[in-house]
């Protein structure tokens, strides 16, 4: 009787030790289980594989004397003999080493200690993942990333240098040409040339952060704007107003350069020679994913009720480009007291004021036109 017993018991633990066996091999990543002297009780196939090793060099032996001692790694030592006695588990522990048959690995460790019900012994079970492939990869990436930003800053390099010498050729042309009606054209291609010099300048300070604050972007934007085009006996002002916000770097140039266009449209045909008190006001507002681009003027516009429909020209065709690729729509409201150009993205503002006189907002009973009107 006592003998089945023993046997029945010897033949349980045979097969939970086949068991635990059968579950260590199906882990694809490298396994030990130790005992509590370090000793390899038994290991997985994968790491037999991935150490290019048999159970005959394994089994029994000191983890330290593997291999001809090349698992003898302080780091190792560190985490079996002092943090997982401690702790009683230990995650994702990283180590680099150099072994012989396989080269050099990047290893991440993972330990748990394991103890019994009966007895006083307790064995360890040590994971092993080889993360070198994907650790290459990083590097990889991190150097490709890095000549990215070394390409990027020679072509906006290069960028710059090309506009300011074009801007200088265009202006060269404006003074030697006799047609006044060129030299307006060329004058007009100068500026937008300038326009565009100081958005890309103002991204290109903007990239490293991966978004640029809307405030100060118009502001400069405005700043060179009123410089080449406001003179010193045009009584008009050019100012930025809104609670500001953040976009991409992509639809920062594509804002920066809907403005630019409104703008001139507005410096040219606003104002009358007789103007004392111009102003022009660019607002940029936001709600959640919503924004708002506005450009207000006190001008001349145009009579209750009349909207004229000149030709549309290229600064129209720009504003209409641009703001279909932001999914943008434009409104244009126009009246005696002036005129303000909006481009909204989704839902944002559809009951909210515009900013005319004076940039102050303005309940208008004025015409709505959902479509872009042609600029005047």
């Amino acid at each position: 009787m006592e003998a089945n017993l023993a046997e029945n018991q010897l033949t349980e633990i045979e097969e939970a030790r086949a068991f635990a066996q059968a579950i260590i091999d199906t882990v694809r990543e490298p396994v030990l289980v130790l005992d509590q002297d370090l000793r390899v009780i038994t290991a997985s196939r994968s790491f037999y594989r991935t150490f290019k090793v048999g159970p005959e060099d394994t089994e029994g032996r000191l983890l330290y004397e593997l291999g001809d001692g090349h698992w003898d790694i302080p780091k190792l030592r560190l985490l079996l003999e002092k943090i997982v006695p401690e702790n009683g588990v230990m995650e994702d522990y990283e180590v680099e080493y150099e072994f012989p048959n396989v080269g050099p690995r990047t290893m991440c460790l993972n330990a748990r200690k394991v103890f019994y019900e009966e007895g006083s012994h307790t064995t360890i079970l040590l994971g092993i993942e080889d993360v070198t492939r994907q650790r290459v990869l990083e590097r990889e990436k991190d150097d490709l990333l890095r000549q990215k930003d070394v390409l990027l800053e020679e072509i906006q390099h290069r960028v710059a240098n090309s506009l300011q010498i074009i801007a200088s050729i265009i202006l060269l042309k404006a003074k030697a040409v006799d047609s006044e009606e060129t030299r307006v054209h060329l004058q007009d291609a100068h500026k937008r040339v300038m326009s565009v010099a100081a958005v890309q300048q103002h991204l290109h300070a903007s990239a490293a952060s991966g978004s640029v604050e809307m405030g100060p972007y118009l502001s400069r934007l405005c700043e060179a704007l009123a410089i080449s085009m406001i003179g010193e006996n045009r009584p008009i002002s050019l100012k930025v107003s809104g609670e500001g916000g953040s976009a991409t770097s992509r639809q920062a140039e594509s804002l920066g350069l809907i403005a630019t266009e409104l703008v001139i449209n507005s410096l040219k045909h606003a104002f009358s020679e007789n103007t004392k008190d111009g102003q022009i006001t660019v607002a940029y507002d936001v709600s959640g994913t919503d924004w708002k681009l506005s450009i207000a003027d006190n001008g001349v516009g145009k009579p209750d009720g009349v909207f004229a429909q000149p030709k549309t020209g290229l600064g129209t065709g720009i504003v209409k480009a641009l703001a279909q690729q932001l999914g943008a729509k434009v409104e244009t409201l126009a009246g005696p007291e002036g005129t303000t150009v909006s481009v909204t993205h989704a839902t944002f503002g559809k009951d909210a004021p515009c900013r005319v006189k004076g940039g102050e907002p303005q309940s208008s009973n004025r015409r709505r036109c959902c479509m872009l009107a042609p600029m005047r």
